[in-house]
């Protein structure tokens, strides 16, 4: 019985792993992707950023909100997956891209439960890196946590977010360094050896600007990750594993900013930078209305980079704002100014 091959894009928030799969449907060049979008929180914009970017054609897709698939992986990803098997004869290759804040093992473990093992294989787990985050040690803000390090001994060498990144690295077939173009040859030689150390012997790496890499280097790896669980070594597994109290970070939250229009985008990234600075964001995202424009624009931040850009003209019936998602830990937004 043909198995339908499953890749799984994941990475941590504001890496591209979005940017990543819009091209994979993009160049697709006749297969049959059928694509699962799992979000951190209730809104999302992922899954409406993808469809807006498969134009006339149908998107074949599936939006879960649940954030963190792991211990629950039951609740959402199952039924998801049952569906889609209803289907398969529809479907060349499954893409799953999950919340930046999810692990990729359990998914992998997933696929051996009797009612998908006849049905699926995990083709590849796909971590994606982002280069600027890692050079500048904006990821995981490494300079706060190497100072409590020199401080004080006794505390724990990881945090929770450094733990979550190390379990997406092990787990991973492929590492793609996204952003290379923004960072110079010697920080990316930097960046290349420390992920080398994290990832497992087989594991390849490869640089990617704007998120251009052919799908015959992506789709086809036939890892059969499912049968090879015990190399990924997940740090999450072995707390549970060996009995050790293990809470999730309940501290890590979304919060919406919704104005009616932005007629200064320049204004509102300089306000959305001061936030940045105030508290402990790791990512915006949204869609914003500038006033006379036909076209829907989309916002995306990572630390104080920010970019923008038109994607496509809002449609009859569709209400026109301003539309951001904040993902931080115990993220509290002051309302903010209409701009």
């Amino acid at each position: 019985m043909r198995k339908i091959p499953i890749t799984i894009v994941t990475g941590f928030l504001g890496v591209g792993k979005t940017t990543l799969v819009h091209q994979m449907l993009k160049n697709a060049n006749g297969k049959r992707i059928a694509l699962l979008v799992n979000e951190f929180g209730e809104v999302g914009v992922d899954g409406d950023i993808i469809k807006s970017g498969c134009g006339d054609e149908e998107c074949n897709l599936i939006e879960l909100s649940n954030g963190c698939i792991c211990c629950t992986v039951q609740e959402e990803f199952l039924p998801s997956m049952l569906q889609l098997i209803e289907h398969k004869e529809e479907i060349d290759h499954i893409v799953i891209e999950t919340s930046g804040l999810a692990m990729p093992k359990p998914l992998v473990r997933a696929v051996n439960w009797p009612d998908l093992k006849p049905h699926i294989t995990i083709d590849s787990v796909i971590t994606v890196v982002d280069a600027v985050g890692v050079a500048t040690g904006e990821f995981c803000d490494r300079q706060r946590v190497q100072k409590q390090r020199l401080a004080d001994d006794s505390l724990d060498h990881e945090t929770p977010i450094e733990e979550l990144f190390l379990d997406q690295l092990s787990c991973a077939d492929l590492v793609l360094v996204s952003k290379r173009d923004l960072v110079k040859d010697e920080e990316y030689q930097e960046i290349n050896s420390f992920v080398q150390e994290k990832i497992r012997a087989n594991t390849k790496i490869l640089p990617v600007i704007n998120g251009a890499v052919s799908n015959e280097l992506l789709l086809g790896i036939e890892a059969s990750a499912e049968d090879d669980l015990d190399d990924r070594h997940s740090i999450h597994e072995h707390h549970h594993t060996h009995g050790h109290d293990h809470e999730h970070d309940d501290e890590i939250n979304t919060e919406l900013l919704e104005f009616p229009s932005t007629s200064d985008i320049k204004l509102l990234i300089e306000e959305l930078k001061t936030l940045v600075q105030e508290q402990e964001i790791y990512r915006i995202k949204g869609f914003v209305n500038i006033p006379n424009k036909p076209m829907r624009m989309i916002l995306q931040g990572v630390g104080d980079r920010f970019d923008y850009y038109f994607d496509r003209p809002w449609q009859d019936g569709e209400q026109r704002k301003t539309h951001l998602v904040v993902i931080g830990r115990n993220v509290n937004l002051i309302p903010q100014k209409t701009n």
